[in-house]
């Protein structure tokens, strides 16, 4: 029997994304912090998703963020790469968003993982991964 994880598979990372300018060794770092708290939510020896795949990343920083938004992104994903799923070409569809302080607004129905992020009192990123790409777009 395959153990996979179930999907949508959600989990939380404490700090504040790193960007692409950052030094590599806090590129390193963040990556084994993303990959510790992905693989904390992961079942015991769960296979690697090999489908096509959604990503929805939510940061919430403890300050206004400095820098792109987007520049954010990349680390998260390759972090996730070769611990969550095989390979980020299965990546098919991002969802990203910032929510600096004072500036969140309210989810209808967050789910348990979601509503921790939102009331953690230190800076999180939220993180989803869905095996349907197409979700919220029909």
């Amino acid at each position: 029997m395959d153990l996979l994880p179930d999907l949508p598979f959600e989990f939380i990372v404490r700090g504040t994304a790193v960007s692409l300018q950052t030094s590599p060794r806090s590129r390193i770092e963040w990556k084994m912090i993303v990959q510790s708290s992905a693989r904390a939510q992961l079942p015991e020896g769960a296979w690697l998703l090999t489908e096509p795949l959604a990503v929805t990343i939510y940061i919430f920083p403890d300050a206004e963020l400095q820098g792109d938004v987007d520049n954010r992104v990349k680390p998260i994903l390759d972090a996730m790469n070769r611990c969550v799923y095989a390979d980020d070409g299965q990546i098919e569809r991002v969802v990203v968003q910032k929510f600096e302080p004072g500036r969140v607004f309210g989810f209808r129905g967050p789910t348990g993982t979601l509503l921790s992020a939102l009331e953690a009192e230190e800076p999180v990123v939220y993180v989803r991964v869905s095996g349907d790409p197409h979700e919220e777009l029909s």
